[in-house]
Order: structure tokens, then sequence, then C-alpha cells
């Protein structure tokens, strides 16, 4: 017994590997053949392909590799965020591991990963514990894809979240229905509304971003009807195979966040990720600048010919303008009257004008109601009772072909026709009897003298713009601004809107002093008034204004003050802009003066990318005033 007992362990050991081999020869097999794969995807360098670096938002960065994706959730490695090779071996292993959840298992949890390493590998998909992927067969069969198209919502001046306006997809079904389409979007998860706090939050990544998938007809409704944003839809050139893989993808990113960066990991970058999985090869993500705007996707995409059609759906408060247009103020106001319920509808019936005039007022109140409805004005009671008696005045007027006004709303510019983002400006001068050369470059994105095809009229959109000036007489170079952020809505009001125009700058400027010289100031302007637009005159504003600056231009280093502006902007042709405007500031903290300001500018257009600047500024401050003339030559990039 006891030779037994002193070979008992070892021969255990000796024996343990061929029980196994016999009780589970499967596993043995199965396992030689997870190695085998996995060897063959080393020797291929799968890990190197930029599909893979796709799938997994992989980016080269200073330190090396580095996946966008913050989810701890969406790596099967411990440092598949960093190591792409690891990350491939740990999802070939998965793919063979059993799972009860279908949704849990690598292969339908990581579904592109795996269509694509099949078609690599020629996996054998009789050896996987392979699920049905019964969820995303039904979403596929629910969608029933048919085509690709990127979507654009106007900016959105007013809201923080949309200055740039913003970019989606939509699947189109084969139907062809915008209803039943599906939007994908990306966008930061906050509950903040107050535009500074989500602006710096925003820019340093605090918010986290996720991909939702819903009908597009809700997002339709969300900016057409409450944000008041215009619509570009542009269609892409996408076959059934591409669009299945950006589906797989974007089923991947299913509750996968991604911390939210304002200017380069924000909806439209992440988005070059679903298309370039969807056509292996594109690499838009290789393509854009370190800063990515709304408006550079399209045009990306339109540089790589994706582009196959465009579409503009007008928002409803652009069909509200455009009615109003076709009637006189009596009528508008009207229309205006019965959608308030400040008069009843058939009020419309008993008015001595001609028939289409009341049919338009009649779709003019309703269509404002609906406006006025989505944005939660009153119940939905009240909303019901005034819009049956609207369509009840509307069925007394007919409804056959002869009192049926087709309203065709011009389209404007599109916004990927308009001016490129970047801009540089080469500006000569002269100031009083000292001459003067100024270099300026503007990374983002759009000026009020800027010419305004393809962006929204009135508003100005300016971060990080740095300009240096010198001076030849007094032989001096100077910082003569760092816009960090310069921000203008001049939104004018009419008989149906009522928006309220407003600004917000910060940055470091030039002010004169009271020894007759400049100062570098580091200053925060804000401001907010009414506006207001003319055929005649054009946009005329007026703004109420405070502001700190913080610098040496006396003895106290600071000052707070308040006053206005005033100014009229108007566009001569499609060519000429110009902008004449008046501000006066009163200093009654700190360093106490006054500080006024009267100016002329024009802007001509040459090109859609080239501009000519032209302006004069009188300024004054303390007892001491000066002249300013100047000459810019824009180029836009």
């Amino acid at each position: 017994m006891r030779p037994f007992g002193k070979w008992r362990i070892p021969f255990f050991f000796i024996l343990l590997p061929i029980l196994i081999f016999q009780i589970c020869p499967a596993f043995a097999i199965e396992s030689a053949y997870i190695d085998d794969l996995v060897d063959r995807a080393r020797d291929l360098r799968l890990a190197d392909d930029s599909y893979w670096h796709t799938l997994l938002h992989f980016r080269h960065g200073l330190t090396g590799f580095r996946s966008l994706i913050d989810d701890p959730e969406f790596f099967l490695s411990s440092v598949g965020k960093r190591d792409p090779a690891a990350e491939l071996e740990a999802t070939l292993r998965a793919f063979f591991e059993p799972s009860e959840d279908e949704r849990k298992h690598a292969v339908c949890r990581f579904i592109a990963r795996f269509s694509w390493l099949r078609e690599k590998l020629d996996i054998d998909t009789s050896k996987l514990p392979m699920p049905e992927c019964s969820r995303f067969n039904g979403i596929v069969k629910e969608i029933q894809p048919a085509s690709v198209s990127l979507i654009f919502p106007a900016a959105h001046i007013n809201s923080p979240a949309s200055m740039f306006g913003h970019t989606l997809l939509t699947v189109d079904t084969i139907n062809g229905s915008r209803l039943l389409a599906y939007a994908i979007n990306y966008t930061a998860v906050t509950t903040e509304r107050f535009g500074p706090f989500f602006a710096v939050k925003g820019i340093f990544g605090f918010y986290p971003g996720y991909f939702s998938m819903m009908p597009y007809y809700s997002k339709l409704q969300e900016y057409s009807d409450i944000e008041q944003r215009d619509i570009w839809e542009y269609r892409l050139n996408f076959n059934r195979d591409e669009i299945m893989r950006l589906l797989m993808h974007a089923y991947e990113m299913d509750q996968i966040y991604s911390d939210y960066y304002f200017f380069d990991e924000n909806c439209s970058y992440v988005l070059f990720f679903l298309l370039d999985a969807a056509r292996p090869g594109l690499l838009l993500t290789d393509q854009s600048a370190p800063w990515v705007i709304p408006l550079d996707t399209i045009r990306i995409a339109e540089k790589n010919g994706l582009v196959v059609g465009t579409v503009y759906r007008p928002s409803r408060a652009s069909k509200i303008r455009y009615i109003a247009s076709l009637l006189p103020q009596e009528d508008r106001l009207t229309a205006r009257s019965v959608a308030r319920g400040d008069i009843p509808s058939e009020r419309i019936l008993g008015l001595d004008a001609p028939m289409e005039r009341k049919v338009m007022m009649t779709d003019l109140a309703s269509e404002y109601l609906q406006y006025v409805y989505a944005r939660k004005d009153f119940t939905n009671d009240v909303f019901n009772e005034r819009f049956l008696n609207i369509l009840r005045v509307r069925s007394f007027l007919g409804s056959d072909s002869a009192t049926k006004v087709d309203y065709e709303i011009p389209a404007p510019p599109r916004p990927d026709e308009g001016h490129q983002s970047n801009r540089f400006s080469l500006v000569g001068g002269v100031r009083d009897s000292d001459s003067f050369l100024e270099l300026n470059v503007r990374p983002a994105y759009h000026g009020l003298m800027d010419n305004d095809r393809g962006y929204v009229e009135g508003s100005q959109i300016i971060f990080t713009g740095l300009g240096f000036r010198y001076y030849f007489e007094s032989e001096k170079l100077k910082l003569q601004n760092l816009d960090l952020i310069d921000i203008v809505s001049i939104s004018p009001r009419d008989d149906f809107f009522k928006p309220i125009s407003w600004k917000v700058r910060t940055g470091l400027r030039q002010r004169l002093g009271e020894d007759g010289v400049d100062h570098l100031v580091y200053d925060l302007t804000t401001g907010g008034g009414f506006a207001w637009k003319t055929p005649m005159i054009g946009l005329f504003y007026i703004l109420a204004e405070a502001e700190a600056d913080l610098g040496g231009v006396s003895e106290e280093h600071w000052a707070l003050g308040t006053g206005g502006s005033v100014g009229l902007i108007r566009d001569v042709g499609n060519q000429l802009k110009i902008h004449l405007f008046g501000r006066d500031i009163y200093y009654a903290l700190g360093d106490i003066h006054n500080s006024l300001e009267l100016s002329l500018q024009l802007n001509f257009t040459c090109g859609t990318n080239v501009g000519i600047t032209a302006g004069v500024t009188w300024r004054k401050a303390y007892s001491v005033h000066d002249t300013e003339s100047s000459l810019s030559w824009n180029i836009y990039f």
C-alpha cells in the first residue's frame, strides 16, 4: 500500500489530462480550434487592421493607441482600451463561451466584430454555442432598411447644445415613409439648461455621450415644431450590405458611453465611426480636423462621394413665416388672434376678403396653434377645442382643389453651400497716423460680417479667434485679441415670434487707456435686447449690456460698467453687407470712466470662401479718442 501511496499524487496528475480528454473530447478540440483562430488572426495581423480599429473606436495619440470609448462594458479584455491585439484575442475566445442570455453573448453583443472576424477567419459557426440574435434580427425586420441619410438640423443659436447645428443618421424603410424611418443619434446626456455651464462642461468632457435609436418622426417634431429648426436630409449611397454593417455597429454601441467633448468627440465626429463601419476603407475619422463642426461632417461626406441627393424640410416656424408673408398684416393679426383664442375662428367667415385669403388665414391659424401647443403653452383640452373649431371653419371654406392653396416654401441655400468654418484674415490699416498689419485666425465659425449664405442671419459664433498686430511707426508687435467666446444672436421679432436677442463675449483685447495708449485687458461682456427686420431698413437691433474689465488700463486695474449698443445690418444684393453700430458703456465701479464707439463696416463677398472687409471706427475713452481705418482680406478654409 505504501508504494501506491508514495506515487498517488503524481499518478493522479498523469491520469488527469487523459481523463479530461476521454470525458470531454469536444472541449479539447474546441480549445485547439480557438487557439488556431487566435494564431491565424495574429499571423494575418488583424489587430492592426484599420477596420478593427474602427470597430473599437481606436485613435493613435501621443501615448499610442487608445479607444475613445470610456465605458468598460465595451471591452472584453482588461487592457482592451489600449491594446487592440488583446481585445481581439479576448473577443475570439468570448465567442465560444456559453451564455444563457443572448443579449450578453459576445456573438450578439458584438455582432459587428463577429461578422468581420467570421469573414476574415472563416470561423466554423457549427463549433459555436451560436445564439440566434433574435433581438437584432427583430430590429432589422421591423426597420426593413433600404437606405441611409445624413440629417442636419440647422443651427439653433438660442440653444447652447445646438449652436453649430447637429448631425444624425436615419435608416429609411423599404416603403420610403419618413414616418417609419429610424434615427440613430449620438448626444450628450445632461439636464443642464444654463448655457455657460453647458459650454464649459462640454468643452472639458464632463458629460457622457450615448447612441440612441428612435422613430425619426419624434426627432422631426423636436427640431421642427419645438426648436424652429429647418432640416436638411442628405441621402447616402450605401448598399444593403453596408447598411447592415452600420446597423450592426450601432447595435454594438447601444447603452455604451463615451465622454462627450464639445469640439472633437461630439455628435458629428462619432458618427464617422458608424459610416466607416458601414464601408470598410472609408476612414472618414482620419480626414477630420482636430475640431469637428456638424457642418464639416456634411462636407466630408460630400467630398468622399457619399451624398446622392438632398431634401429640405422646413420647420413649422418657416411655414408660419412663409404663409404670413402672403397676407397683409391685418389678416396675420386675425389668424394670430384665432390661434390664441382671443376671437372665435368663425370670425374669418364673415370677413370681407377673397376666399383664398380666408383659406390662408385658417391655415396660418392652424399652423401657429400647433406650434404654440408644441411648446406646452396650454392644455390638451384647450388645444383640441380651438383646433377643431379652426378645422370646422376650414371645411366651410371648401376642401376641393379650387380652395386649396399649395404653399411652395422656397428652399434657402443649403448649409454646406456657405463658406468654410475656418477663416484667415490679412488686415492692413491706419490708426491715427500709425499704419499697421494684422494677422487673424478664427477656427470657428461665423461672424456677423460674414456672408450669411447657408448660415443663420444675425448670428455670430466665434471660438478662440486670435489676432496679432504690428505697428510700423512705433515698431511694436501686439496681441490684438484672443476671443475665447464671442457669441451674438440678433433674432428679429415679428407678429408670431418674440425671441430675445443676446450676446456674450470673453477674452483678451486691446483697450484705449487714459494715457492714449492701448492696454491688454481681459473682458467679459453680456447683453440682451430686441431686434426687428424690415425689407426697407434691414435688421435693426438694440441691446442693453454689462461689461467687466480686468487689466492695466488704470491704477484700479478693473472696471465694471453698463450701457448699450444699437446697430443696423443690411444686405445689398448677395455680395455686399453693411453694418453700422454704436456702443456706449459707462464704468461706474473700479476705474470710473466712459467708453464710446462708433463704427461702419462693409463686407464684399468675392466668392464662397473669399471676402474683403473695410471698416472705419471712432473710439473715445476718458478724454482721448482715436480713429482707425482698415481693409481685410478674408480666406475661409
